[in-house]
């Protein structure tokens, strides 16, 4: 089984040696390790890695072999065959059945149901209704389609209907040196600089020298003043990971044209919803978090904030107590959403999905209601909308 991941490695490039391979067996005959997913990853990254620019690379091949591996829960280890989630052929689910497939009856029903499931199931399934398996409509699994479920051993978003995800994702960072199609953008931001004069006099002030100059009969007589700074202060939560995949490119031209155009610019990882921490890099988001409660201590109500994100989820996520799709957050997301909103009143969300198709998701109809419609699409036009409003 390591040995194919090791060759795997090796034909997509990664420099690995047989003497890296080596120590890493012998590390986990002697058991450094812990017998779980989150050690057993960084003992290969740590034992296979020498780079850091291989870090990528790494993460998309150890989640393409090892999918299906992980913890089930905090409390309980409970393990899935990886034979159970393979996917073995492509189902299409036509309209008429997808009308048909009932939901179970919400995310307690779910979590009661899929403890009992890990219990009593012993043999792999594929196409029914029940059980954990694939191509079926039982809400438990992957490739396949339920109104409410939870996805297990997938790497990807499908029809986008899963409350919880079993899968432990990394995500990767926006890129923030991206400048083709920024310009607009800026201009657009450029709006919101708010230009002040403060601290040492260090600019010559041309019309003070002239006058005061010719009031002393042409003795020259120097005037300074304090050179021009915008001092306008902007705390940026960026959605990261998930439906978000698909506007990375669009994200990092407006995180590229805010780092250039805002000095005091503080940015912060969320994943659908903000929970009760935050996270500055995708990289090491499980082990390097940032409390949500140290943003509202840490910065003053004069900053602006501002949101990105789809705001696609499941409505659990945003209204109920342990309704994240990847953890048990013990308070439901829309009281750290409200509190973000008392604590910086100028505050807007950009939602790069058209404005058009806002309606289609009971998610977006509800984080546009705590935004109090200051929701505007992340088009030049929303922004400039958005950028009105902060003032």
């Amino acid at each position: 089984m390591f040995l194919d991941f090791f060759l795997l490695l090796k034909s997509r490039g990664i420099p690995v040696s047989l003497m890296e391979y080596l120590s890493f067996l012998e590390a986990l005959n002697k058991g450094v390790t812990e017998k779980n997913i989150d050690d057993f990853y960084y003992l290969c990254r740590i034992s296979l890695i020498k780079n850091e620019k291989h870090l990528d690379d790494f993460d998309n091949l150890f989640g393409l072999y090892f999918k299906g591996i992980e913890t089930i829960t905090d409390e309980t280890i409970y393990k899935i065959p990886e034979e159970w989630l393979k996917q073995k052929g492509e189902r299409i689910f036509s309209a008429e059945e997808m009308e048909k497939i009932q939901s179970m009856g919400g995310l307690q029903k779910l979590l009661e149901r899929i403890q009992e499931l890990f219990k009593e199931q012993k043999e792999r399934h594929q196409g029914g209704s029940k059980w954990i398996g694939t191509n079926g409509t039982s809400p438990f699994g992957a490739y396949g389609y339920n109104p409410e479920g939870i996805r297990i051993g997938q790497n990807e978003s499908r029809h986008r209907r899963a409350i919880k995800v079993w899968d432990k994702r990394n995500f990767k960072n926006l890129k923030d040196d991206v400048e083709l199609e920024t310009r607009n953008i800026k201009l657009a931001l450029k709006r919101l600089r708010r230009i002040t004069r403060e601290g040492n006099e260090e600019e010559l002030d041309i019309s003070q020298t002239i006058k005061k100059t010719s009031e002393n009969a042409g003795l020259l007589e120097l005037k300074m003043l304090p050179i021009k700074k915008n001092n306008i202060k902007v705390l940026l939560l960026l959605d990261i990971g998930g439906s978000m995949d698909d506007h990375v490119e669009l994200c990092s031209q407006l995180f590229s044209a805010a780092k250039y155009e805002f000095k005091h610019l503080e940015f912060f990882y969320f994943h659908n919803c903000v929970y009760e921490v935050l996270w500055k890099n995708n990289l090491r988001r499980w082990n390097e978090v940032i409390p949500t409660y140290d943003i509202l201590n840490t910065y003053n109500s004069d900053y602006k904030l501002i949101f990105v994100g789809d705001a696609s989820m499941s409505p659990y996520e945003i209204m109920m107590q342990h309704g994240s799709v990847e953890h048990y957050n013990p308070e439901a997301g829309i009281i750290w959403l409200n509190r973000l909103k008392k604590k910086f009143p100028k505050m807007v969300w950009l939602n790069p999905i058209p404005k058009e198709e806002w309606s289609w998701t009971h998610s977006i109809k509800l984080i546009k209601e705590f935004s109090e419609d200051r929701m505007f699409p992340l088009t030049i036009r929303g922004i400039s909308e958005a950028v009105e409003i902060l003032k």
